[in-house]
């Protein structure tokens, strides 16, 4: 699998770390297996990732790029809010359970590590794949009087991300529960942000 340039080798250890995390986990692949798969050395590795992680981490932004994009293309962003935004979340945890590599989010081990240094790295935009579109989204319909006016955007973004996220601690929570309990919480913030006084 060898290439040429410096671009084509860090291409083709994305592409076999990708191939290698949706097949074995997150958890049992390691440095010794993607530089196998791409066919360099380990000190190729390391001239292009840090890190395992850091390159998990590139494969879990694209991954979630592509997701939230495919998302978007297919709702209607003229739906009332409450509809759009139960579209969206349950398009979302379709989209991540069916995804091997997104699945591993819900991977308790996985999301502790990667989680924080995502964030550490990125910051909550980065991970919210198209923030800033959803944010303009939020903030026409506050001015439209189709959300509470009186709450932060962006706060209203952190809700709905916490929605999302309490999907990835299940297992603490209790699988029983899921996904009655998403639902109703995303049940809950819908109508406590769309019915209030006008």
């Amino acid at each position: 699998m060898r290439t040429g340039g410096m671009e084509d080798k860090k291409t083709t250890l994305f592409n076999c770390a990708k191939e290698l995390f949706a097949k074995r986990g997150f958890k049992e692949t390691n440095v010794a297996d993607i530089v196998r798969q791409a066919g360099f050395s380990v000190g190729t590795f390391y001239n292009y990732y840090p890190s395992k992680d850091r390159l998990f981490i590139e494969i879990l932004k694209q991954e979630t790029d592509a997701l939230m994009k495919r998302i978007m293309k297919s709702v209607n962003l003229d739906d009332e809010p409450a509809k759009l935004i139960r579209r969206i979340l349950s398009l979302n945890a379709e989209g991540m359970l069916s995804n091997p590599i997104l699945s591993q989010w819900y991977n308790p081990d996985v999301y502790d590590k990667i989680e924080k240094l995502f964030r550490e790295e990125n910051g909550l935009q980065a991970m919210d794949f198209l923030y800033q579109d959803f944010l303009q989204l939020v903030k026409r319909w506050q001015s439209e009087g189709k959300l509470r006016p009186d709450i932060d955007s962006e706060m209203i973004m952190a809700i709905f991300e916490a929605i999302i996220r309490i999907g990835y601690h299940k297992e603490e929570i209790g699988l029983r529960y899921f996904p009655d309990l998403q639902n109703y919480l995303a049940d809950f913030v819908l109508q406590g942000l769309t019915d209030f006084p006008k």
